[in-house]
């Protein structure tokens, strides 16, 4: 599909304080869309980024038809900027539109579309280590009609962001704590999904937990309440023995991208590598005997994100909260070797742009 390229005007981009960047505050010169209709997609364009237009009617407000990806962009040097993985979150991307009855993009014009972007915004992407340029891929439904039924309209967009640390801790270990009352999916609902809907549903017990304190939700399953699922937004790992644990894909987990990079780079370490249910008492037996190691977060917004403290109905697992656990550190070092181009990528991982390609250079 042929992208049609307007070019910004002028750029906001003297406006951006490259020490001092809040996560998903600012945005780049540019965007992506496309749109579809009659079946197909069409249209694509890269323009100035700014507001878009839409009717009260539109679909997606009444019935939730809306999903995402969340990726990042880095600075190798000058000529070279690198995705991570996009291919993967390509195919995530599809998962989610299909158990939210939308439509699938072709694989080909989601990286191009990645790679023009890139092209034309590559000054905003922040060039030390531990920042990035973060990239929204979006779709939401845009037919106008107050029916519960499928919608035969959407568009699709791809903005980016110059971000810095997700957590306010930056790479300090967080604090999680479970939630009594409330629960992120069941089996059979869109757990497995990147949907809009799941996030909003989590923002009460979050915001709950961040009165008391704490960073994130550390959510139990639905049905017993009792077995470990995921943290708002990161997938999460305990290091009990000789042995990293993750909860297994269910269906009520997001499969994270960097979950499985982790999983992969461990096996490769010749650690073992368990992905099966494991209780809260599970965890908090394995602190009180003295096994577990280490607890941490991965995700595409933090990569690697140590955690020290976790409490649960008046327990508390409290962990070192001055400083990451080595293997944390080690996995960390790792993923972001690659992403940055300082360490070999022997699993195809990094996606190169050259970005002196492009056709305003």
């Amino acid at each position: 599909m042929k992208i049609s390229i307007t070019k910004a005007e002028q750029s906001r981009i003297s406006e951006l304080d490259f020490d001092n960047l809040d996560f998903g505050r600012i945005f780049s010169d540019h965007m992506f869309e496309m749109a579809y209709s009659d079946g197909k997609w069409h249209s694509a364009v890269i323009k100035p980024y700014g507001p878009i237009t839409f009717e009260p009617s539109m679909m997606a407000l009444h019935y939730g038809q809306a999903i995402f990806e969340g990726m990042k962009a880095y600075h190798v040097n000058h000529d070279t900027i690198q995705l991570f993985r996009p291919q993967d979150h390509h195919a995530r991307l599809n998962n989610s539109a299909r158990r939210l009855c939308m439509p699938e993009i072709d694989e080909s014009v989601f990286i191009n579309a990645l790679e023009e972007l890139l092209k034309l915004d590559h000054e905003w992407v922040p060039k030390k280590h531990g920042q990035a340029l973060y990239i929204r891929p979006v779709m939401f439904a845009t037919e106008e009609y107050l029916a519960a039924k499928v919608s035969q309209e959407y568009r699709f967009f791809i903005i980016t962001s110059p971000v810095g640390a997700y957590y306010n801790e930056g790479f300090n270990p967080v604090k999680l704590t479970t939630s009594d009352q409330y629960v992120r999916a069941v089996k059979g609902g869109t757990g497995e999904a990147k949907a809009a809907g799941n996030y909003g549903g989590s923002f009460l017990p979050a915001l709950r937990a961040q009165q008391n304190g704490y960073t994130q939700v550390l959510w139990l399953d639905a049905n017993e309440h009792k077995y470990i699922e995921e943290v708002g937004t990161m997938n999460i790992f305990f290091l009990i023995g000789d042995t990293l644990i993750t909860p297994g894909l269910e269906g009520t987990v997001l499969p994270g991208i960097t979950r499985r990079s982790v999983i992969t780079l461990a096996k490769e370490w010749e650690v073992t590598v368990e992905e099966r249910k494991i209780s809260i008492d599970e965890l908090f037996d394995a602190y009180r005997s003295g096994t577990l190691k280490e607890i941490f977060g991965a995700g595409t917004a933090a990569v690697i994100s140590p955690v020290g403290l976790v409490h649960h109905q008046g327990n508390t697992i409290d962990l070192d909260m001055e400083k990451i656990g080595p293997f944390a550190k080690r996995m960390y070092d790792a993923i972001t070797g690659i992403q940055y181009g300082k360490v070999e990528d022997s699993h195809g991982w990094a996606h190169p742009v050259d970005v002196t390609t492009s056709v305003y250079h």
